[in-house]
């Protein structure tokens, strides 16, 4: 988010219905000590004042569903998720096809990330159900974060995905060439090293096949 900021994105809605723990402090470097136990999208639209008052900035604070994803994102030209467990990330890929929203993903566990640009709602293009299909939707499914994560690989997936996110912004009139749909940027901070995978349209797709 503070690279989205110092882009000059001007709206920012940040989405989350967590509050500040001080396991955060160590990825999230939004948050600082005083921040613990408040509630993390306040926090953030706090921080985005500070930083630049022209921004604007609406906090959501809540966990979005199946049920709700389409209204609380309408309305936006991009969505970046960067949400813990894949039945947030499969009703959020859902909401922006049906609302016509390029979606930029970015995941991290350990050691890896995967930052991916998703324009299901275009004939030719894949969305993020069409990479991970349907198995993830239940409610109960194990979280990404349960395996932990090292701090510095979460900043470079944040800030990967915060490049892209401005690449799909300016696609067509910046200096930053194609957006990149349907490609997935795995990050291995072992190696370390990138590689690039090209992630097709799925026909029998249930979130984008009728796009």
């Amino acid at each position: 988010m503070q690279y989205l900021a110092a882009a000059g994105v001007g709206a920012l809605t940040p989405i989350d219905d967590d509050a500040v723990d001080a396991s955060n402090l160590q990825r999230q470097t939004i948050f600082a000590q005083s921040d613990i136990g408040r509630s993390k999208v306040a926090a953030a639209r706090d921080w985005v004042a500070r930083f630049d008052p022209a921004l604007a900035t609406r906090a959501v604070e809540r966990r979005i569903g199946r049920d709700d994803a389409t209204t609380v994102l309408d309305g936006h030209d991009l969505v970046v998720d960067g949400s813990d467990n894949f039945a947030t990330r499969l009703a959020v890929s859902d909401a922006c096809v049906g609302l016509r929203v390029p979606l930029v993903s970015a995941a991290v566990g350990r050691f890896q990330g995967q930052v991916g640009a998703f324009a299901g709602h275009l004939a030719d293009q894949s969305c993020y159900r069409c990479f991970v299909g349907d198995a993830f939707d239940a409610e109960d499914c194990d979280s990404c974060a349960e395996d932990g994560m090292l701090g510095a690989m979460a900043g470079w997936a944040g800030s990967f995905a915060a490049l892209q996110a401005v690449r799909v912004l300016l696609a067509g009139v910046g200096g930053l060439g194609d957006p990149q749909f349907g490609k997935l940027h795995v990050l291995d901070g072992l190696a370390p090293g990138l590689r690039t995978l090209r992630i097709a349209k799925d026909p029998a797709c249930r979130g984008c096949s009728s796009a």
